[in-house]
């Protein structure tokens, strides 16, 4: 390895050594890793403590609740991606990244809480969780098989998800429901937004940004997760 490389310095991982470039996309595994068990445990620890019942208590008091809990959760995101972007230090980076994965925890409450409603709730969560751990590792396997970049989808991804979050916002206001189909193509949208993420960890993201590059692709599993458990729930009306 180059002893006078320096891991922090400005420049994407794909032009450091292929030494740094391993530890790069370790650290940024194990950190996805550790926000998914943190994000699990929380879940749990709230759902067992009765929260579950009263999040979907809660958003039935108007229609307008989501509407709230939404806007909250899109200030808390901007706060978290500052804090693991900015890098002025690791604690603050760190802080970021738990930040995200307990309000991520926060607003899957109610949708856990719906699911474990149902008799067969906990075996579709665990159908949801199998089948999004499935196209988590074929995305990753495409991506770092193929050697494409696929950083290319990145305003694509952008313009759909202001798309899916117009129909969202217009729903709530106008009483609509989003079927099945609004869940099948958020799917294939975060499936792009993980092809995306996974060549951005090589082609977007500095050395030292692991921490960064773990929540931005978290994010995408755990949107991935929400609608493929959304398509779970739907066909079993």
């Amino acid at each position: 390895m180059n002893s006078s490389f320096n891991p922090y310095a400005v420049g994407p991982v794909a032009e450091a050594p292929l030494e740094t470039r391993t530890d790069f996309v370790r650290k940024t595994y194990t950190h996805v890793a550790g926000a998914i068990g943190l994000f699990a445990l929380v879940e749990y620890l709230m759902i067992q403590a009765g929260l579950g019942n009263a999040a979907v208590s809660l958003l039935g008091t108007s229609k307008y609740s989501w509407l709230m809990v939404m806007g909250a959760f899109m200030g808390v995101s901007w706060l978290a991606n500052k804090w693991a972007y900015g890098g002025a230090s690791k604690g603050m980076q760190y802080a970021g990244l738990a930040l995200y994965t307990v309000a991520e925890a926060v607003i899957f409450l109610p949708l856990i809480g719906i699911a474990l409603m149902r008799s067969n709730g906990a075996a579709l969560i665990g159908q949801a969780t199998v089948v999004t751990g499935f196209l988590v590792l074929g995305l990753t396997a495409i991506a770092f098989t193929t050697k494409k970049d696929f950083t290319f989808l990145g305003g694509m991804i952008k313009i759909g998800c202001f798309i899916a979050l117009g129909l969202i916002v217009a729903s709530i206001f106008m009483g609509f429901s989003l079927g099945i189909w609004f869940s099948g193509a958020m799917v294939l949208l975060m499936a792009g937004s993980i092809l995306y993420n996974t060549s951005a960890i090589m082609y977007h993201y500095s050395p030292g940004q692991h921490v960064a590059a773990a929540l931005s692709l978290f994010a995408s599993i755990a949107t991935l997760f929400w609608y493929v458990l959304r398509m779970f729930m739907s066909n079993r009306n």
